[in-house]
């Protein structure tokens, strides 16, 4: 699945829930003009679209964006994910990375975050 286009990870999720494209439009407020947008490669969808699709499909954005299953492409450093735990990782090499891929990576932390919590309130209301 990796030499899949975002768009066409898209459209698998789209197909795999049942949906009509209009209709996930419709909810996830994109318009059609982006959709087919998306569909011949003019764009690609920015982060903010990319967060809401992955959290409605409740897929990761690791996947969403470049194919990659949990747990594949991880960097390993003494048998423990990298940039888990301290951020120590990331901040010693922030001077090699832009601000705006230090943004993003900020901003995919309080994401993954946010995930966790509602995975953790939507548990509490099944139990």
């Amino acid at each position: 699945m990796g030499d899949q286009t975002i768009y066409q990870r898209i459209e698998a999720l789209i197909k795999d829930r049942g949906m009509t494209k209009k209709a996930f439009c419709e909810k996830l407020k994109i318009s059609s003009g982006n959709l087919g947008d998306w569909r011949r490669g003019k764009t690609t969808p920015g982060t903010a679209h990319l967060i809401q699709i992955s959290d409605f499909f409740n897929v990761s954005l690791d996947w969403l964006m470049k194919g990659i299953k949990p747990g594949e492409g991880v960097l390993q450093e003494q048998k423990a994910a990298y940039f888990f735990g301290v951020m120590g990782p990331l901040n010693c090499q922030a001077e090699d990375l832009e601000t705006e891929e230090q943004n993003f990576i900020l901003e995919y932390v309080e994401f993954a975050k946010y995930r966790k919590q509602k995975r953790e309130k939507n548990k509490a209301k099944l139990e």
